[in-house]
């Protein structure tokens, strides 16, 4: 009898085993995500603005940045994206957004946050501006509507809003 009890611990404790060394391989892990790569800027001293103040407000800067420029038609280098895109190019790729580890992609991925400036923008300094079917006003006025709404709004129909 203790020889059985004996044999029956070693075969679930062997099985136990196998059990938990086959699931740990095959799992995928979870709660490990890449750091973000964070380049120092090719051009220029010194952002504009301080570090930390950047990595938790950079959106509002550039929409602030944005109406100021499209609707009040005030036109300043300090916090414009073209700026921000001039200092932070990669090198390697000349790019904020081409590659994985490029300034952009790799937070905004870090931290799960989609990136549509550059449906419209240039990801590339100094390089000639896509050209949207509407005037510069009225696409960022539908997108700020789009964003706004639980609605999915294809890009046809922000471009019917300026029509």
């Amino acid at each position: 009898m203790k020889r059985l009890l004996a044999l029956g611990a070693v075969v679930l404790t062997t099985a136990a085993l196998a059990w938990a060394g086959a699931e740990s391989t095959s799992a995928p892990k979870t709660g490990v995500a890449a750091k973000p790569v964070i380049t120092k800027a090719v051009k220029g001293e010194q952002c504009v603005e301080d570090t930390e103040y950047m990595r938790r407000n950079h959106m509002d800067v550039l929409d602030h940045h944005r109406d100021k420029t499209v609707i009040e038609g005030v036109r300043t280098k300090k916090h414009s994206l073209k700026e921000c895109i001039n200092c932070h190019a990669s090198e390697t790729t000349g790019s904020v957004a081409k590659g994985k580890d490029d300034f952009c992609v790799s937070c905004h991925s870090y931290a799960a946050v989609k990136i549509d400036c550059f449906e419209c923008h240039s990801t590339k300094p100094q390089a000639s501006m896509a050209m949207h079917p509407m005037n510069a006003e009225s696409a960022h006025y539908a997108h700020k509507m789009a964003t706004q709404t639980n609605d999915k709004v294809s890009a046809e129909d922000m471009a019917g809003i300026a029509q």
